[in-house]
């Protein structure tokens, strides 16, 4: 049996093809709201039907946010169901933002329910919370090696309270956040020596600023979210990741599903961020 193609060598392929960028599935009441939407089951599958419309053949990226479909129950589970399907049926690769961790049985249980085929939930990659002790997502990276899928640990996230943990320093003088990029630099360790992106990603939020007393160089790609509505753009992406910035993946929602309901004003706004960021990272590489 052929082994899965990793979930890095696949992202890489889709950022070079269809620009690194990775659009939100966020249809959060207010959202809806501005789309004409009704805020139930039916606002929910109509939104969602038209994002994945609009983009899913033509963006890296969708990612869609769990907990705003979790708030309807098992009925929004269902659209959930279906909008991973049709989304990467059409070519994206999907980025379940389900933030899981926990340990033993039930780490193997959220990791079942996103990573394994078999999942009506299975999903390319998932967002991960290492706050247990990285070693606690052990089934994740088992599962998500197995079936060629990816993982985003929160590493240095932008929200202000995130600081307390993240910053906090151990014994050995490492700060927290430190130590999750050091554990993702050796999960990658085998796709670096094969010069591959790696399948085991960070969050680190792109409004951070300087980041240069961190190591972001993990090998494995950098979901940076913040880029549009929490004010950073796509020019700040070098500074605040230096040499790292081709394995940036930039997540925007609002500044690209503001344009909506219409597709093809979602498509422009999507593809015109997309340049914006390959512009920027080419610009790093002169």
């Amino acid at each position: 049996m052929t082994a899965p193609t990793p979930f890095g060598a696949r992202l890489r392929a889709a950022m070079d093809a269809r620009g690194p960028l990775c659009v939100g599935i966020d249809p959060h009441a207010s959202l809806l709201a501005d789309w004409g939407l009704s805020d139930d089951v039916a606002g929910l599958a109509a939104f969602s039907r038209t994002v994945v419309e609009a983009l899913a053949d033509r963006v890296a990226v969708l990612k869609p946010q769990s907990a705003f479909f979790e708030r309807f129950g098992s009925r929004g589970i269902a659209v959930l169901e279906e909008t991973v399907a049709a989304a990467r049926e059409a070519g994206a690769l999907v980025l379940m933002d389900a933030k899981r961790g926990d340990i033993g049985s039930t780490m193997a249980a959220y990791a079942a329910t996103y990573l394994h085929p078999a999942s009506p939930l299975f999903s390319d990659a998932v967002t991960v919370s290492p706050y247990l002790g990285f070693g606690s997502l052990a089934p994740a990276v088992d599962l998500a090696a197995a079936n060629g899928c990816g993982l985003f640990a929160l590493a240095l996230t932008s929200n202000p309270e995130g600081q307390e943990v993240q910053h906090a320093v151990r014994a050995d003088g490492r700060t927290v956040a430190a130590t999750v990029l050091g554990h993702l630099k050796d999960a990658n360790a085998d796709a670096a020596a094969r010069g591959e992106l790696g399948s085991y990603g960070a969050v680190v939020g792109a409004t951070l600023g300087d980041l240069s007393a961190y190591d972001l160089a993990t090998g494995g790609p950098l979901l940076a979210p913040g880029i549009g509505a929490q004010g950073a753009t796509p020019a700040d992406l070098p500074r605040v990741f230096g040499d790292a910035v081709r394995n940036v993946v930039p997540s925007v929602s609002r500044g690209v599903l503001r344009h909506g309901p219409d597709v093809a004003a979602l498509r422009e706004a999507a593809l015109r961020c997309a340049d914006e960021v390959r512009t920027a990272v080419e610009r790093r590489g002169l």
